[in-house]
């Protein structure tokens, strides 16, 4: 489908005005470079070279492409695969689809950000496809930066979803229908089946990364409230903890008064009374130099009560 989107003034957006807009802004540009050079490399001067019968590309293939679960899968496949194509008009299209609605995304996000968006897209696109894939019995490797490319068709529906999209450069779409319309046709596709070689599932997996990567960073999906929530319950549980630890050391320590005799009673028992008296007994037959640390304080403080 021959599509492309007209950046003017449509609704509520807009396009960002030529200060601070570049038509090739430095991710876009490094994916485009670095999608097209693979793709030279691989298929164009690597492929006449073969080790054992079996072309130096055919290698790559089996190490770099995504392979479905209990085939040929390693986990660095989940990122490489973006990176390789299955041929000129497949590198075409999605570098094409890239540029047009990745341009904007990236100027108005900034450059980190929407790198990250991109690597999650792609991830979420390989690993639905994976796990999918086995399935229905394609067992296939899959190959193509499609999966990150829907993530960013759907941002793109989702951030400006008036500005116009045109069908063969004459039927005018709003973006929000045409990315609705997109997706609908992906999942009628890869349910039925229709177009083999196709990894539908792996396109709806970078859509909805994508769409649910937008509803957080808008905030409709609170993340980073819940996990603020769960902070803030650990810090009340650590620190009632802690006063309940401190409280238990109190309550063991303190004195106590014998309701009963309104007299105050020691932790180590007898009265307060009783104590006092055995001291002044032992001041009388040894003076107060024989007096240990612990009866001089209760001394101490029966005087301070006294006065």
């Amino acid at each position: 489908m021959m599509s492309f989107y007209q950046a003017q003034t449509f609704g509520p957006h807009y396009r960002p005005g030529l200060r601070g807009f570049r038509f090739f802004p430095p991710v876009i540009k490094a994916l485009l470079v670095s999608n097209i050079a693979i793709w030279l490399s691989v298929d164009f001067f690597l492929s006449p070279f073969t080790i054992d019968g079996k072309s130096i590309g055919g290698y790559i293939t089996d190490y770099v492409a995504l392979w479905p679960l209990g085939t040929q899968f390693l986990p660095w496949q989940l990122f490489t695969y973006m990176f390789m194509h299955g041929g000129f008009a497949h590198l075409f299209f999605n570098m094409l689809a890239l540029w047009m609605f990745g341009m904007e995304l990236e100027n108005t996000w900034g450059s980190r950000k929407f790198l990250v968006y991109y690597l999650l897209c792609g991830l979420g696109a390989g690993i639905a496809n994976m796990l999918v894939a086995p399935l229905i019995g394609q067992l296939a490797p899959t190959v193509g930066a499609s999966g990150a490319v829907f993530g960013i068709l759907v941002a793109f529906g989702m951030l400006f979803p008036d500005r116009p999209i045109y069908i063969y450069f004459l039927l005018p779409v709003r973006a929000k229908y045409f990315v609705a319309v997109y997706m609908a046709m992906e999942l009628f596709y890869g349910v039925t089946g229709t177009s083999d070689g196709v990894a539908h599932f792996a396109h709806l997996g970078g859509a909805v990364v994508g769409f649910v990567y937008v509803l957080v960073d808008r905030g409709v999906i609170p993340i980073q409230s819940w996990i603020r929530g769960l902070q803030r319950r650990g810090d009340v549980s650590y620190r009632d903890a802690g006063r309940l630890n401190r409280n238990y050391e109190e309550v063991h320590e303190a004195k106590f008064y014998d309701i009963k005799s309104g007299q105050q009673r020691s932790s180590k028992g007898g009265t307060i009374q009783e104590q006092i008296d055995a001291i002044l007994d032992k001041i009388s037959a040894g003076g107060y130099q024989s007096l240990t640390d612990e009866e001089k304080r209760i001394l101490f403080e029966a005087s301070k009560r006294v006065n």
